[in-house]
């Protein structure tokens, strides 16, 4: 009887447990925006653009909440999954992933700004998907930084705005468990089989924003949500720095 030998753990990209898919991030992609980013995780790419808007919603005028706003949109394109994905309009309204995806966006944005900084103004910030390859959300919230951070520096340069209301960068980055294995942003096959999932935002700080984690018709134990906070801090401090490159290459 012959002995089994246990396959050694390989990712489908070859990549280390920790190490990040390659990350780019292309400046001025949408001319007419503010700020606007195609920002890269891999084979995951979305444009992020950030635009001005001299008027808050009306809810604030009503309620005379004073300071600005800030909000995302986020849609995939029809041509960015293998089987053609039907545009949100097409049904009449967004469905319940593009919903929490976008309110996700926008809570990390302004988790770290002061909107009381941004008399009069709504920033919107457009995140949309050409390319899905796993992890669209964390590089939409990657990207919409860079753009958001590129606007307001133009509008501090206009003298528009007297001071920056970031108060810290944030970027966001998936984690999981795939193949009994913690490991750093995830591409489509390992998200699609992995059986822990999570998506973290944190500040360029270290502090955490949100935390989403879930098992896949399975547990995890804390020694493993530990190594995966772990992997994601790691994460998160790399692209913080690519983050910072990206903004001073805008503002050339």
């Amino acid at each position: 009887m012959t002995e089994q030998t246990q396959e050694p753990f390989a990712r489908p990209d070859g990549r280390a447990v920790d190490q990040l898919r390659p990350i780019d991030f292309q400046i001025g992609i949408a001319p007419h925006a503010l700020g606007s980013v195609l920002v890269s995780f891999g084979n995951t790419r979305v444009i992020c653009a950030a635009s001005i808007d001299n008027r808050v919603p009306g809810w604030m005028r009503a309620q005379k909440v004073e300071g600005g706003w800030m909000t995302a949109e986020y849609s995939m394109l029809p041509y960015s999954t293998h089987d053609r994905k039907q545009r949100d309009i097409s049904r009449g309204k967004a469905d319940g992933r593009t919903i929490e995806i976008q309110r996700l966006i926008g809570r990390s944005m302004r988790a770290v700004f002061d909107l009381k900084k941004l008399t009069g103004k709504t920033i919107w910030l457009d995140c949309d998907v050409l390319q899905a390859d796993g992890g669209t959300r964390t590089a939409s919230i990657t990207g919409a930084y860079v753009a958001a951070q590129i606007a307001i520096q133009k509008l501090i340069a206009k003298e528009e705005l007297e001071e920056n209301p970031f108060t810290d960068s944030v970027a966001a980055v998936s984690v999981g468990v795939y193949k009994d294995t913690p490991v750093l942003d995830l591409n489509y096959p390992e998200d699609k089989d992995a059986s822990v999932d999570a998506n973290l935002v944190m500040t360029g700080s270290g502090k955490y924003v949100e935390a989403q984690s879930s098992g896949e018709e399975a547990t995890f134990t804390r020694e493993e949500l530990d190594t995966l906070l772990e992997l994601g801090a790691k994460g998160i401090a790399e692209i913080s720095q690519l983050q910072k490159a990206a903004i001073c290459e805008g503002l050339k």
